[in-house]
């Protein structure tokens, strides 16, 4: 089936449903048919699906602990012709899973690779949340490290675009409770559970409520959280105000001492204040 010149084969990533079958595609069906090898994360989870859609195409096991050295046999495969599908246990290949270091490999190696759109849940999550979904930052599962936690947290506290994090049932009220101290606890969020499942819900709420429903409730299913990002206009009168502990003089003294020239450290100063240069000029001369 593969559609090289080269005569390699073919790297397919092929969506696979998150909950309910019926979000599989056609074509995903039919390439699962037609591929030479499927590489899946978890092949006794992937077998039932393989048999829901009579797909008999053979399996090998291509996961997190054996993702590099995986990588390179299936690498050299493809090389020799075959054309390999690449599922995982749920969603697209890729996102926050192995299949990143199979792609990597692929380009390094030359191998095509071509990505069957499908279900995702964090797109799922975002589309159904009713938080703003133009821009929007996705974190998957944070880091287990204490240090790097606290870092990846640290950044997403002035973060403006709506954040979208993975969390399992026996996590979720931690999390929370970390967002919370670190984001506040009136900022919005939505908690998306079991999405396309049975019992699909989607709760939209605050982190403080959240935190506090969570110290009497066992959550129970998947969880996608859609936090609100900061507001960039409050953000910016922040900042601005933070200057506010400093006079203009030392404000633009500050900037000269730098090495600054004193006509551009007027300007700057003007900006982080959000005032005009003249405001400032005058502040000087007085």
């Amino acid at each position: 089936m593969s559609d090289n010149i080269t005569g390699q084969g073919l790297l397919y990533l092929c969506a696979t449903p998150i909950g309910n079958l019926e979000d599989i595609t056609f074509r995903v069906i039919r390439t699962l048919k037609e591929v030479d090898l499927i590489a899946a994360e978890d092949t006794r989870n992937s077998i039932k699906l393989l048999n829901h859609f009579e797909i008999k195409t053979p399996m090998t096991s291509y996961h997190e602990h054996n993702k590099v050295e995986k990588a390179r046999v299936l690498v050299d495969k493809m090389r020799a012709g075959t054309n390999i599908a690449l599922i995982t246990d749920a969603g697209t290949p890729g996102i926050s899973d192995p299949g990143e270091e199979l792609v990597r490999q692929c380009h390094e190696a030359g191998i095509q690779v071509t990505s069957l759109p499908g279900a995702a849940a964090c797109i799922t999550a975002l589309t159904m949340s009713g938080q703003p979904t133009r821009r929007f930052v996705f974190e998957a599962f944070l880091p287990f490290d204490k240090k790097e936690r606290a870092d990846v947290l640290e950044e997403l506290k002035n973060e403006t675009r709506t954040i979208i994090i993975h969390e399992a049932p026996h996590h979720l009220a931690g999390l929370i409770d970390e967002l919370t101290g670190v984001l506040g606890g009136d900022r919005s969020v939505s908690i998306c559970k079991e999405l396309t499942k049975r019992y699909e819900k989607v709760w939209k709420t605050t982190l403080e409520e959240a935190a506090q429903f969570y110290k009497s409730q066992q959550p129970r299913g998947e969880y996608v959280l859609v936090i609100a990002g900061r507001d960039r206009q409050e953000l910016k009168l922040e900042k601005q105000k933070s200057w506010d502990a400093m006079s203009i003089q030392e404000h633009v003294a500050m900037y000269e001492n730098q090495g600054i020239d004193r006509k551009e450290a007027m300007r700057m100063a003007a900006k982080d204040r959000g005032i005009s240069k003249r405001d400032v000029y005058q502040q000087l001369l007085s």
